[in-house]
């Protein structure tokens, strides 16, 4: 393995596939295994798969935009890319693990790289006790649901829910609920990244609710425990001209 050894993956889009198979025929084409950098083709949701299938591996990950939003990814050029990769500036990422208990019994986990949500499941609004570092914080929250967002995930669905933008040096995690109800004027909070954060559903066989890390859903879940894992982590390489924090900056001033 170099650090010029480049492996290319891309969406199922068109657009993804093209850029692909001209990208592997410019550069070639290694395994993921075998690579210096992956270089991912595609939108915000593929960034995040791949991501995903890298926790842990200590090799970089740099996006460009072959997708429709493409926070997550740099402009998309085939020029000079093995340069383009060198001065890349590095993210590195580290996951939220959500272990949720079901009603069945069964325990399960998950990883988040942008955010956990917990969210009800039928007509009936969630019932739902919050507890931080094993301290119970708020007895009752009547919503739609709660989410736990990272930096890197404050500005997707966090901040569709109205939750606070996150810089990525912050070191802090942004708890946030989605159409709260009972207490109506609760907004939220921000936590320290080390913060243990304890979901409980309240009546759980009328309210019925469902927990997601990013794209791993897990239904009837009766209890929630969401925490940063510090000894995972996954290398995102941004553009220097169009770093992360300079995303971020530019989500808050832009209209």
């Amino acid at each position: 393995m170099t650090q010029t050894t480049i492996a290319f993956v891309a969406s199922e889009d068109s657009e993804a596939q093209e850029a692909l198979a001209r990208l592997s025929a410019r550069y070639g084409n290694a395994a993921p295994a075998d690579a210096g950098s992956i270089v991912a083709l595609g939108g915000d949701g593929f960034m995040l798969q791949t991501l995903h299938a890298q926790i842990g591996r200590d090799v970089p990950i740099y996006g460009m935009n072959r997708g429709s939003v493409g926070f997550l990814m740099n402009r998309y050029s085939e020029e000079d890319l093995p340069a383009r990769i060198a001065r890349a500036e590095p993210v590195r990422l580290h996951p939220l693990r959500m272990t949720a208990k079901s009603a069945s019994g069964a325990e399960e986990e998950a990883l988040a790289i942008n955010e956990v949500s917990v969210l009800r499941q039928t007509r009936q609004a969630a019932k739902l006790r919050i507890s931080i570092d094993g301290r119970i914080r708020l007895e009752e929250l009547i919503c739609d649901g709660v989410l736990v967002a990272t930096p890197a995930g404050s500005t997707a669905y966090n901040l569709s829910a109205h939750g606070p933008i996150i810089p990525m040096g912050a070191e802090l995690l942004a708890l946030t609920p989605i159409s709260a109800f009972r207490p109506r004027r609760w907004r939220g909070a921000l936590l320290p990244r080390t913060a243990r954060v304890g979901l409980e559903v309240l009546d759980h066989g009328k309210r019925a609710v469902s927990a997601t890390a990013d794209g791993t859903e897990i239904r009837n879940v009766t209890h929630v425990e969401i925490s940063q894992v510090d000894d995972l982590s996954v290398t995102l390489l941004c553009d220097p001209e169009h770093n992360f924090e300079e995303r971020i900056l530019k989500e808050q001033f832009e209209p």
